[in-house]
């Protein structure tokens, strides 16, 4: 694997060094000079965070009135540089109470060395998790007079984490309730025709979990997605009856899953963190399950009058709902007086934005409320320039629903305690980019 750094360099806005540290000798000392000329002199910091000067590479962000430079003479994983300087300012906030500026590094340069040995070695990353690295840097930063943020403790009796085993949870864990908290939220992305025809639509969501759990538990989950009970069905040579199934695409996974089993038998089994954390996030693009449907039509009437009539059906079951439902529907900018009638809800004309704006509160499976609005526009002596039309836009958010059609079939604990684990499941649905052309 490419290399992430040969040296970084902690400059404030002047160019002065602060801290830096080289990793590797193919880089000379005077590298941060070149960045200073070539880049900060020129006024160049804002084109672009990548910079190739005299055969060597530089890589820099800018946090708060620090800029991190990172130096590579050779082939680089810029990714990783990258991602590395994110999460080694949000190790240095953890020790210095919140606050990363240029009097945050001047109070506490000696922990930064002592972190910068830990964290990189020989250019590679190293662990950056806070709670591992302050069970053997026990060090205090000077914090920050106006952090409010209480200092964290070290873990005792931590070996498994120090050794990298499961580094995002700590053992001696005690809780009298076990629970665990599953929610599955998804936004709907969405282009529809004036006619009802689907243009574009896809469906992005992801698996938050809240786990307050005793011990060392290894958890189970499995889903209804269709690689995952056809690969079930085999390990069992038996036909799957779980109903109706999907195709997750591009998954990514929290580390605490093992992958190695996924690949194996296609389930999601982990050792959870402690508390809230994000299991994974996916994507679907067929067979997705729309929550309304939205049928507008809207006629101009001379240049001074229009009529708007727009319908919305709500898909989803009878005895479901959705909750802050807000329909945008566009006018022209020369509007000068509304009036409409709704079948449910409020409406009103946002100058602003220039939309009217109904809101329904509670919206309840297959109904379907209409808007009829007549719009008076201002006549001017100016030639009228043909209106765009923007998309009609909406909000919402509908429980126990998934577009996507994602069920949870089951959720296993197992500790060798054995005690009882009691699991709540919930499902939530979104409007992300949810428009219907007028």
């Amino acid at each position: 694997m490419p290399v992430a750094a040969s040296a970084i360099y902690f400059l404030n806005l002047r160019g002065d060094v602060l801290i830096n540290r080289t990793y590797r000798d193919d880089v000379g000392g005077n590298m941060v000079d070149a960045f200073r000329i070539n880049i900060m002199q020129t006024k160049e910091l804002g084109t672009c965070p990548v910079r190739q000067i005299g055969g060597c590479s530089f890589f820099y962000m800018r946090i708060s009135n620090v800029y991190i430079v990172i130096v590579v003479s050779s082939n680089a994983n810029v990714a990783c540089a990258f991602k590395f300087v994110v999460e080694a300012v949000t190790l240095f906030k953890s020790y210095f109470g919140g606050a990363f500026d240029e009097d945050a590094i001047r109070n506490n340069f000696v922990l930064i060395y002592e972190l910068l040995d830990e964290i990189m070695d020989f250019g590679y990353p190293q662990n950056l998790s806070p709670e591992i690295l302050k069970l053997y840097i026990t060090q205090e930063g000077v914090r920050s007079p106006f952090s409010s943020k209480p200092s964290d403790k070290p873990v005792p009796n931590a070996t498994l984490q120090v050794t990298g085993a499961v580094g995002w949870r700590r053992e001696g864990l005690v809780y009298k309730k076990n629970e665990v908290f599953l929610d599955i939220v998804e936004s709907v992305n969405l282009l529809m025709s004036s006619k009802g025809s689907v243009l574009r639509c896809d469906v992005t969501g992801k698996i938050l979990m809240k786990c307050f759990l005793s011990g060392m538990p290894d958890l189970k989950l499995g889903l209804n997605d269709k690689i995952g009970l056809e690969k079930e069905s085999q390990l069992k040579s038996r036909p799957s009856k779980s109903g109706k199934t999907i195709e997750l695409d591009d998954v990514t996974f929290h580390q605490c899953v093992n992958l190695t089993r996924f690949n194996s038998e296609k389930t999601v089994s982990f050792v959870p963190p402690d508390g809230e954390f994000e299991l994974m996030k996916y994507r679907i693009t067929e067979g997705v399950n729309l929550p309304f449907r939205v049928l507008p039509t809207i006629k101009e009437l001379g240049r001074t009058r229009m009529e708007i009539n727009v319908k919305v059906k709500s898909v989803f079951g009878a005895k479901m709902f959705a909750l802050g439902v807000v329909i945008k529907i566009p006018v022209p900018k020369q509007t000068a007086k509304t009036s409409f009638q709704v079948t449910s809800g409020r409406a009103k004309y946002n100058a602003a934005i220039d939309c009217l704006v109904w809101k329904i509160r509670k919206f309840p499976g297959q109904t379907e409320p209409t808007l009829s609005a007549e719009v008076e526009l201002i006549s001017t002596m100016a030639e009228k320039k043909s209106w765009t039309k923007p998309p009609i836009e909406m909000e919402f958010q509908v429980p126990m629903f998934t577009a996507s059609g994602l069920r949870v079939r089951f959720l296993k604990v197992w500790e060798k305690s054995g005690y009882n684990t009691v699991e709540w499941v919930r499902y939530i649905t979104k409007g992300g980019s949810y428009e219907i052309r007028c």
